[in-house]
């Protein structure tokens, strides 16, 4: 059995000391950090807003996935589908099948002098 020698008071004391100043500074660095953490450029408050900015983002992202998927499906039905494509080629190109008549309609508008209508 292995007796050790006691160190006597000093010995004793300064332990005390030692522990009291290490347990002053982790409480001083622990305030720090805490102090940082919270008031800090990167802090709470910052970590909260770049958290909103990723909800947000994650939203549009959902959306723009929803808007892709339509586009591919119209995509996919131009593609393969000649009604489709008919139909976009007469909206917007303005095309008619032969022997159609195609009767165009004017807004009623402000006269424009240098019509025939504007000098009666």
């Amino acid at each position: 059995m292995l007796i050790r020698r006691n160190r006597g008071r000093t010995w004793l004391d300064w332990q005390r000391r030692g522990r009291a100043i290490a347990t002053g500074g982790a409480v001083i660095a622990s305030a720090f950090l805490l102090g940082s953490l919270i008031f800090g450029t990167l802090g709470l408050p910052r970590y909260l807003a770049m958290r909103n900015h990723l909800d947000q983002l994650q939203q549009e992202i959902r959306a723009l996935e929803q808007v892709n998927a339509a586009l591919r499906a119209d995509i996919e039905r131009v593609q393969r589908d000649p009604l489709r494509l008919e139909e976009l080629a007469r909206e917007r190109l303005g095309y008619v099948r032969k022997g159609e008549t195609v009767f165009q309609f004017v807004p009623d508008g402000p006269v424009d002098s240098l019509s025939p209508r504007g000098n009666q």
